[in-house]
């Protein structure tokens, strides 16, 4: 004689039911956990939301309430102030020279970075192991130790006062980037080399139709990782660049204190919010990559 199988109503009645004390431990550590996570991020972002609030308030409320992140008065004058720039010269250009300095900076590490790491990847050439090593061993060299070769180079080229001794030197790739491209490089199958020489690509070919859309999430990140250090960095610019009309952001905020006069902060601080727009946008829109580029060495199996 057969059993009788127990059906689904019986089989959920006779199932352990859960404490209701675990039930009530359980919520409380979710809310515990989500409660620390928002304190944490809120510390974390307090300095940029008092530099958001304080952009938006007066001149005589800026230091006198620090405290609270509501202005007293709402003002946009500090960014009307601010975009008018100083000796005539108006934050357009300062954007301008910005975004010339991180786009064409960024578009060269990049590819550069790539070509440099497809021939250490896939390429085999005699000292290709010292060459790699040396590459490595540049990531331990302080910039400083660079800078004062550099300026003597570029200044006998008469290139002072220009953007070639800011991009120039990107045209070799990055040895931290050229090392990240390399590991994904490494996890794309020979075969699919091997396929494509079968049909007839070079190496220039392979590299450009086989490689380049593999890696794609590599190149995002070093391109947004680059871009970054570009368009914060202030020592560069302030060592090639003289003339107020060639000054990036980083160089045109530091202009705006004056020593010898009283300084519109307000200005500065409406100014400095608005130089963080393009990071903020461009790590929205492709944090996907970022995170991806991040987490993963190559092709997923």
């Amino acid at each position: 004689m057969s059993a009788i199988a127990p059906d689904a109503s019986t089989q959920a009645a006779t199932a352990p039911a859960v404490p209701r004390s675990q039930q009530q431990r359980k919520a409380l550590r979710t809310v515990f956990y989500h409660v620390s996570v928002a304190a944490v991020g809120f510390v974390m972002l307090y300095p940029l939301l008092w530099l958001a609030a304080s952009s938006f308030k007066g001149p005589s409320e800026i230091w006198t309430n620090i405290s609270s992140l509501i202005p007293q008065e709402f003002t946009f004058r500090n960014y009307a102030n601010g975009w008018a720039g100083f000796g005539g010269i108006t934050f357009t250009t300062f954007y301008k020279n910005s975004f010339i300095y991180a786009g064409f900076g960024t578009l060269i590490t990049v590819f550069a970075s790539a070509v440099v790491a497809y021939g250490f990847a896939r390429i085999q050439f005699k000292g290709r192991d010292i060459w790699f090593a040396a590459m490595l061993a540049t990531l331990m060299l302080p910039v400083q130790v660079q800078i004062i070769p550099q300026y003597i180079v570029f200044s006998q080229l008469g290139w002072i006062n220009t953007f070639w001794p800011l991009l120039l030197p990107r045209i070799g790739g990055t040895a931290f980037f050229i090392f990240m491209i390399m590991q994904f490089i490494r996890g794309i199958p020979r075969e699919m080399d091997e396929a494509a020489e079968i049909d007839g690509c070079g190496k220039g070919l392979i590299f450009l139709r086989i490689i380049l859309p593999q890696i794609t999430p590599a190149l995002i990140t070093a391109a947004i990782f680059s871009f970054y250090w570009a368009w914060e960095d202030f020592l560069t610019p302030l060592i090639y660049l003289n003339d107020p009309k060639l000054y990036t952001i980083s160089i045109a905020l530091r202009s705006f204190a004056d020593p010898s006069a009283a300084t519109d902060w307000g200005a500065i601080f409406a100014m400095s919010a608005l130089s963080l727009v393009p990071v903020f946008v461009l790590f929205v829109l492709f944090q996907r990559y970022l995170v991806e580029g991040i987490s993963t060495t190559g092709l997923k199996g």
